[in-house]
């Protein structure tokens, strides 16, 4: 795992990303955080983030690159075995995330977020691109000051 990362490096592969249209913004997130990190991790992370998009399925509830975001993040500090209590920590986190969001956007309701965009129109998809660039960049952020803290990373859990 790499460990001397450039948030804005993460931020600029996601958004990239996504504007190219290869993945959705909850996937973007995952793939630019594994390439960065060099997380040594399945393609399938990135199938696990698929559904996400679109408020989850395409429902227009929680916006999709904040649901990447809390991925990455409890990828390396969530728990893999139950009663185990770094949860506390990883909900701490991850809660630290969709405020931070929700403090910049007034909410995380991708309908509420979108709200007057055509979905397949340059300004929703501006603006879908600088929320996975902004909430990566947030993430990173987050896992690097953990790591560099001190914090249990996956590997010392394993």
């Amino acid at each position: 795992m790499q460990t001397d990362v450039r948030v804005n490096e993460v931020r600029e592969e996601a958004e990239g990303l996504f504007r190219s249209g290869q993945f959705y913004c909850s996937e973007a997130i995952i793939s630019s955080i594994r390439n960065q990190f060099e997380l040594d991790i399945s393609d399938r992370i990135i199938a696990m983030a698929s559904g996400f998009p679109v408020g989850i399925g395409k429902s227009k509830c929680v916006c999709g690159a904040v649901s990447g975001g809390v991925m990455a993040i409890s990828y390396f500090f969530g728990r893999t075995k139950g009663g185990d209590k770094r949860v506390e920590r990883n909900l701490r986190l991850t809660n630290e995330l969709q405020q931070s969001f929700k403090d910049n956007h007034g909410c995380l309701c991708c309908k509420v977020l979108t709200d007057g965009f055509n979905m397949a129109s340059g300004e929703h998809k501006d603006q879908c691109a600088s929320f996975t660039g902004e909430v990566a960049a947030k993430a990173t952020e987050i896992i690097l000051r953990e790591i560099n803290a001190g914090g249990t990373t996956l590997e010392e859990a394993e």
